[in-house]
């Protein structure tokens, strides 16, 4: 006769092959919170200027954080990219409060400063060393849309990149990226096709045209009231 305590242990289960019994052990609770817990987020690094942040930016991001297998997207405010003009930057702490407006009501995309107190120009490979230091609870990967693929011999260190980082790929209009399919650390997205640029919002916004739904409500209230890009 089975007591209660022999029935919490196993669960009995009946072979259709007879009336053997088969006893299947109950997973261990402290394993399966161990594993759980041992387990890096998977956090997807999107760097860029944010020159201001758009539509665009936004649903890329979303589309990484819930249609891929990264756990969350950080939106990283870089103060100048070394492969860009800086003619035309706006102050990176207005680009900054603007990424914050808006993602204010987003669950797993957030905005990183991460970039200002570290030496400038900002290389991705500093930042990623940075980043491990400080969190070594995530396994970091890079987003970036296939322009930048096309042009990433030119960033510093970029075979470390390619051997030690996983990098998600989103389209770009006219971006030929066949040399790098068939590189293993590289993950071609399914990310809709976004060809909003800021420069097209800057150059709509010096020349007085509307920009509603290119960009969130809170942001176009912030430009408008700081008086940025006429």
């Amino acid at each position: 006769m089975r007591t209660a305590a022999t029935e919490q242990r196993t669960r009995v289960k009946q072979s259709h092959l007879g009336n053997r019994l088969l006893r299947l052990p109950q997973p261990s609770l402290a394993m399966t919170i161990n594993n759980t817990e041992n387990r890096k987020l998977k956090t997807g690094l999107f760097f860029g200027s944010y020159n201001p942040i758009h539509t665009g930016h936004l649903i890329i991001a979303n589309y990484m954080a819930n249609h891929t297998e990264l756990d969350e997207v950080w939106l990283v405010v870089s103060p100048h990219n070394p492969l860009k003009e800086k003619s035309g930057l706006a102050n990176m702490y207005d680009r900054l409060e603007m990424a914050n407006l808006a993602t204010e009501n987003t669950e797993n995309i957030r905005v990183s400063d991460i970039e200002f107190n570290l030496p400038k120009p900002s290389y991705t490979i500093d930042t990623l060393t940075y980043l491990h230091e400080k969190f070594p609870s995530k396994e970091f990967v890079l987003i970036m849309g296939a322009d930048n693929l096309v042009s990433f011999k030119k960033w510093k260190n970029y075979e470390v990149l390619l051997n030690n980082y996983q990098i998600y790929v989103y389209p770009r209009p006219g971006a030929d990226v066949r040399e790098w399919e068939n590189r293993p650390s590289i993950i071609f997205t399914d990310t809709p096709l976004m060809e909003i640029s800021s420069t097209f919002i800057r150059k709509s916004i010096k020349d007085n045209k509307n920009v509603q739904f290119f960009l969130p409500e809170k942001v176009i209230s912030f430009i408008d009231n700081k008086g940025m890009y006429k």
